[in-house]
């Protein structure tokens, strides 16, 4: 059998409906926007756009996450439409098995298990970090070998986060997003706060220029050729940033502060009506963002000259610079529940891929089991949460935050191809939303993915084709022969 055999929509479908591999369905189309929301914003709003307003775009950093929302929008399409014709467990690795192939399936599946399984990790870590300063203002303080500092052999909260997370996952789907409900309302009202009050410091003067001149790059590291980005190496050009070129620069940076929107197709099976609710809570999600993305950076640009932003923090700093610490604290606190979100989506996602696999055995079986009390798969969730729990306390990630990067935009640029694949394989599938322009729309989604993946430095692309070279190995050993359509070869709808 070839490794390019795919496992028709149909049957996809049909093993959703198998009661040992039955999730609950439970969804709404407003569970599904809040559960985009919590993934999305986090991180990326209370750091990221001081980070590339400070050392690439300055005020125009705002036109920085217009251009990566349209990139973003693009393959939200494209996941829209896969997502409502395919509603089923999985997201980019279910869409790919339907259409390129066995072998690029488990390539997008091994790679969102990279992406959002060290994404949990990465993201505890950070908001280890913001709880950390938070007990310090409460006068508790932890040894630091058990801290969140660079001293710490052992991030015993990020490990408590992790594990709490676990457990709720485990109870069901509809309980964690309850919680999530409440965390991501926190969160808004954060960012809110934040614009609400920070537009009383604002000063016009700091929005000028606009688009400051363009300079070259003096960023420390950068005549290390590991760090030096794949772009840059291959066509021997130096560094530059502000400038027309500084915005694009940054809109590849801001970019992944939208990353989190494919996490939604994740939870297709367990959404009450999938064609309708998907795409609604895919688009309304990212939307949503977008407008609180582009408004607390002009807020962050207006209170602080791009020139003295902090690139840590920079939303809590730039309120205590002004002399209101108190509303620094505040936003912290924000963060902490903000952060919390993520996390917990990036999670599910996780478990959601691996048991989308686990189904096709490509991966034991067994982990698929479904337990009949929560409608989760427990031992799954389990597996996963602990060897999140453990990165996160053990691994100093730093530089591995670029390998969630690279494995999502790899993802986007998959699940666009495939669609024109798709609806010329299969034009009787029924298509409740469709990508508009296509095949254009979703070859230009791909081919703007793979220039932001120029923009990642060689180290990033050796660890990640490293990862890959792994996932290859045990798919040739165990994937390829356990697979369902191996030994079912009835499955296969189309035959290459």
């Amino acid at each position: 059998m070839s490794i390019f055999r795919t496992k028709s929509v149909e049957t996809s479908i049909a093993h959703t409906d198998e009661p040992e591999h039955q999730l609950k369905k439970s969804l709404t189309a407003v569970d599904l926007t809040v559960f985009g929301i919590g993934v999305i914003i986090g991180a990326g709003i209370f750091t990221v756009a001081g980070t590339a307003a400070a050392t690439l775009a300055g005020p125009s950093v705002t036109l920085s996450f217009v251009i990566a929302a349209i990139c973003c929008g693009f393959a939200a399409l494209c996941y829209a439409e896969f997502a409502s014709t395919v509603p089923v467990a999985g997201s980019a690795y279910t869409f790919s098995y339907a259409t390129l192939g066995e072998i690029v399936a488990w390539i997008i599946g091994w790679d969102l298990l990279l992406e959002m399984m060290l994404g949990a990790s990465v993201v505890a870590q950070g908001w280890a970090a913001y709880a950390s300063a938070l007990l310090q203002t409460f006068g508790i303080e932890l040894p630091a070998a058990i801290g969140s500092g660079k001293e710490s052999h052992f991030d015993i909260l990020a490990f408590g986060l992790i594990a709490v997370l676990t457990i709720l996952v485990s109870v069901g789907i509809k309980e964690s997003m309850r919680v999530n409900l409440v965390l991501v309302a926190i969160k808004l009202a954060i960012v809110l706060f934040v614009i609400i009050m920070g537009i009383q410091f604002i000063n016009p003067a700091n929005w000028s220029p606009f688009i400051p001149p363009a300079a070259q790059s003096t960023v420390e590291g950068g005549g290390d050729l590991l760090k030096t980005p794949l772009l840059q190496a291959i066509t021997g050009s130096t560094g530059m940033v502000y400038g027309v070129g500084g915005v694009f620069a940054a809109a590849a940076l801001v970019f992944f502060a939208y990353i989190g929107f494919d996490v939604v197709a994740t939870t297709a099976e367990e959404a009450k009506n999938p064609q309708r609710d998907l795409p609604r809570g895919i688009i309304a999600s990212l939307i949503i963002c977008t407008f609180l993305y582009i408004a607390v950076s002009l807020v962050l640009t207006g209170m602080v000259h791009y020139d003295h932003l902090k690139t840590e923090a920079a939303l809590a700093a730039a309120f205590t610079d002004r002399g209101a610490a108190w509303m620094g604290a505040v936003i912290a606190a924000g963060a902490v529940a903000g952060l919390t979100t993520v996390v917990m989506t990036l999670m599910i996602g996780a478990t959601r891929v691996t048991f989308a696999m686990s189904r096709d055995n490509l991966l034991p079986g067994r982990l698929a089991r479904i337990n009949p009390k929560t409608g989760t798969p427990v031992l799954l969730t389990v597996l996963i949460g602990t060897t999140c729990a453990l990165v996160s306390a053990l691994t100093p990630i730093g530089e591995l935050e670029k390998m969630v990067n690279i494995g999502t935009l790899t993802a986007f640029i998959l699940v666009s191809l495939a669609v024109p694949v798709l609806r010329k394989r299969r034009p009787d599938l029924q298509r409740s939303f469709k990508v508009p322009l296509s095949p254009v729309m979703p070859v230009l989604s791909a081919v703007i993915c793979f220039y932001l993946t120029l923009n990642l430095d060689i180290e990033t692309w050796l660890r990640f084709i490293i990862w890959m070279a792994l996932g290859f190995v045990i798919y040739f050993f165990y994937g390829h022969k356990h697979s369902r359509l191996h030994r079912e070869p009835e499955l296969t709808y189309f035959r290459h």
